[in-house]
């Protein structure tokens, strides 16, 4: 296949993204690379959004054989933030400059639709900012009523879009009910966003191609790609960690296939490369999303282990993060960084 040839179409088959997923020279990848960077540059500016992560807890009542924060995990120190608590660091998050918001968990259903959406409300009553939330697989109904509250955006990895493997990864959900789910959040007014995690065990070139495609069919808003790292106490715990370079790789691919959506350079990138953020923000990314947990809490969100700037003070994260993101010339927005597909759309 001709590279050059590939890198200019405006539509990529499956056979030409495996083409370019495939490993080959420094000279392939630094081709792609600058790809990826010239369309990030045309759809999405030279801004890096940040997303101020809240993990509020880490219960979780699913079994997904990968994740530290599986039910079975019996070793870690379980906690659940006060809704109180959560409300203060949103204002805090929300001093610092970081105009969104993500509220992640486990799924945790102690914190109820009520809960939730009482959260939701009373931050967007003290603060002008976005929120996403990153709460699993919910009921239909407080998907609804947490839209109703506020809610802005909800991000729902699909992980594989292979679903045989699926069925292996979550002993207790469906694909299925997975794309469903998005479908329906885009259908009652959220932003969306998945993504997948590179080099799960039996994952191939071929299922990351599918990934990249089906984030396409979903016409995401935002599309998430971070490396497999394996947890203690898990069935995973002894696999092979994803490679950084087949993660670059993906997000340089799909900034070209999905062109007008957000990517960001995640914190599973930068825990396995010192540099991972930087080099993410150079295939195509355009978001980071620093984890402003509260001590102790964030020490104990063990979704994967060693996770990056774990031990720093969250709000010097800001700081550290605009002075990596200048020295490549590019700056921190000052805008929630709503959807690129809905700039017409009035913000909420």
């Amino acid at each position: 296949m001709n590279l050059d040839h590939i890198l200019n179409k405006e539509e990529l088959s499956k056979e030409e993204i495996v083409f370019l997923l495939s490993p080959g020279n420094e000279e392939k990848d630094e081709k792609l690379f600058k790809r990826a960077d010239e369309v990030r540059l045309k759809y999405c500016g030279n801004d890096v959004h940040l997303r101020g992560i809240i993990e509020l807890s880490n219960f979780c009542e699913q079994n997904c054989i990968y994740c530290g924060l599986r039910e079975e995990n019996k070793e870690l120190t379980r906690y659940r933030m006060k809704p109180e608590e959560i409300i203060e660091t949103a204002h805090t998050i929300r001093k610092l400059g970081i105009f969104t918001i993500v509220l992640q968990s486990g799924e945790d259903h102690y914190f109820d639709t009520d809960m939730i959406a009482y959260v939701i409300y009373q931050i967007k009553q003290k603060v002008d900012v976005a929120i996403t939330l990153s709460l699993g697989e919910r009921g239909l109904d407080e998907y609804r009523a947490w839209r109703i509250s506020g809610a802005d955006r909800y991000l729902l990895k699909h992980e594989t879009a292979n679903s045989k493997l699926y069925s292996i990864y979550h002993n207790q959900q469906r694909f299925e009910d997975r794309l469903e789910h998005l479908k329906f959040l885009k259908s009652v007014g959220y932003q969306i966003g998945s993504g997948n995690m590179i080099g799960l065990p039996l994952q191939t070139l071929e299922d990351i191609a599918d990934d990249i495609l089906l984030c396409k069919e979903l016409e995401l808003d935002m599309a998430a790609f971070g490396p497999f790292i394996p947890s203690p106490y898990t069935p995973y715990q002894n696999k092979q960690a994803g490679s950084v370079d087949l993660t670059l790789r993906t997000m340089a691919i799909a900034r070209i296939v999905l062109k007008r959506v957000h990517i960001p350079a995640t914190t599973a990138l930068a825990t396995l490369d010192e540099d991972g953020r930087i080099k993410g923000l150079n295939a195509g990314a355009n978001i980071v999303m620093p984890d402003l947990t509260p001590s102790p809490y964030r020490e104990q969100y063990q979704i994967y282990p060693d996770r990056k700037c774990i031990d720093e003070n969250p709000l010097n994260c800001k700081g550290c993060l605009q002075l990596q993101i200048e020295s490549i010339g590019r700056k921190i927005s000052e805008s929630r960084g709503d959807s690129l597909k809905m700039k017409d759309k009035i913000e909420l």
